[in-house]
């Protein structure tokens, strides 16, 4: 097979692996376990040494990986970030509630900005964590748990109940979007039939279960669409799909006189505001302890992060087939045109002309064409991990992304050809 159909199917398992933020830093860990990377405790003494190769988790669900460069510690790093995190359904605890008939249904809360509707009438199922006791209070065991067969659905409304529903249904978080689980024999099942059941898949006992993060996922696979499968159709591909190509990108890097980095975070899609987020010091402290270990201090920290760049990776909007209105006249990216640079005018993203530039040159020498998103001026844009990342470490950088159909949908839809172009763009970044 050629470099696109490695590409492709390579995502697509990633994809199917990384059902949610836990299960997509699991997948990337095993990656990086696999190519040589040691794994750091943040609570231990850190050893670090040119060209080698390591990487933190924290919390279980934000990933670090560092390439250590072969120069003077003041020579920089070379940042690409993206996230973990895509807006779901998370379980909430004593979800179980009853129907007539005995019917259970499960009570969840919304996390981030779901396309509601998407979620209807699909097999679903359970992932995440789960904490069990542990040597002490402080050091509960944590335990990821993935239930591969659908064992949910939250059905529709049918329209004879409301023939006005294709004209516009607005949805209850709380009443239209719980899950159903299933029919038990007896009520008094109710009370922990969630935690028996997680119990039973990790083989312990329900008592040892203290607490859990658990979400909903669609069961269906990651798939290719289109007459000459062109296309990616998957959940989660903003921003698993950016994660992917930044990963493939260090793996297939060479040495060179700076750091390369692939920052991973989680708790994009609720503004980053968490200890694993963006907006927390994580990043700033690893990067502080690498040059430390290289024998720098804060001056040399300093002159390092002058000498940096990251790309921002987040995924952005292409051009809606059937609603072109929706974006700007002259900058509307299109599936398959190459990585999308995001340039706003109130600084909603870090992009300026100066890292933009960069960016556009890389591409060039990688022999990939990019192209750029800039909102429409009657339409409020959001904001990624760039300028969130701007708060804590004085960095230059770029936001992009590649472009997708139907972002925050339970399917989001892609460029086989621009992810190809993405890693190829990441590589040429880290090789600069």
């Amino acid at each position: 097979m050629g470099e696109y159909d490695n590409c492709a199917g390579n995502l697509l398992e990633f994809m199917d692996k990384s059902v949610c933020n836990f299960w997509a830093v699991r997948t990337i860990r095993e990656m990086l376990d696999d190519n040589g990377f040691i794994g750091l405790d943040a609570c231990d003494r850190w050893d670090v040494v040119p060209r080698g190769k390591y990487y933190v988790v924290k919390n279980h669900s934000a990933i670090f990986a560092f390439v250590v460069g072969n120069g003077d510690a003041t020579d920089g790093f070379k940042i690409i970030s993206a996230h973990s995190d895509s807006p779901c359904f998370r379980i909430k605890p004593r979800p179980e509630m009853l129907a007539d008939g005995n019917v259970m249904k499960l009570n969840t809360e919304v996390y981030g900005g779901p396309i509601l509707y998407t979620w209807f009438d699909r097999p679903l199922s359970i992932a995440g964590r789960v904490m069990l006791k542990g040597k002490d209070a402080l050091h509960p065991e944590t335990r990821l748990v993935k239930f591969t067969r659908p064992l949910l659905t939250i059905p529709h409304l049918a329209i004879h109940f409301n023939r006005a529903v294709n004209e516009g249904n607005p949805l209850s978080r709380q009443k239209d979007m719980l899950p159903v689980l299933g029919i038990i024999n007896d009520a008094a099942e109710k009370e922990g039939y969630v935690l028996r059941m997680v119990a039973r898949e990790l083989g312990v006992a329900s008592g040892e279960i203290i607490d859990f993060d658990l979400s909903l996922y669609d069961t269906t696979p990651a798939c290719l669409v289109g007459e000459h499968g062109e296309f990616v159709t998957s959940g989660r591909l903003d921003d698993l799909s950016m994660a992917h190509a930044a990963l493939m990108a260090l793996l297939g890097s060479d040495d060179g006189r700076m750091t390369r980095v692939m920052a991973i975070f989680d708790n994009e899609e609720t503004g980053s505001g968490t200890k694993q987020g963006a907006a927390s010091p994580v990043l700033a402290q690893i990067l502080r302890r690498v040059v430390g270990c290289l024998g720098g201090g804060e001056e040399e920290y300093l002159r390092a992060v002058a000498a940096s760049f990251m790309v921002s990776a987040d995924n952005a909007h292409a051009v809606h087939p059937n609603y072109p209105e929706k974006h700007d006249p002259t900058n509307h990216p299109v599936v398959g045109g190459g990585p999308v640079i995001k340039i706003n005018a109130n600084c909603k993203y870090m992009t300026d002309a100066d890292s933009a530039a960069v960016f556009k040159t890389v591409c060039d020498e990688a022999g990939v064409p990019c192209q750029y998103f800039v909102n429409h001026s009657d339409v409020a844009g959001g904001s990624t991990l760039g300028n969130i990342l701007t708060s804590q470490i004085d960095l230059r950088g770029v936001d992009m992304g590649n472009a997708l159909w139907a972002m925050h949908s339970v399917r989001e839809t892609a460029s086989v050809a621009d992810h190809v172009y993405a890693i190829r763009a990441f590589r040429r970044f880290y090789n600069c």
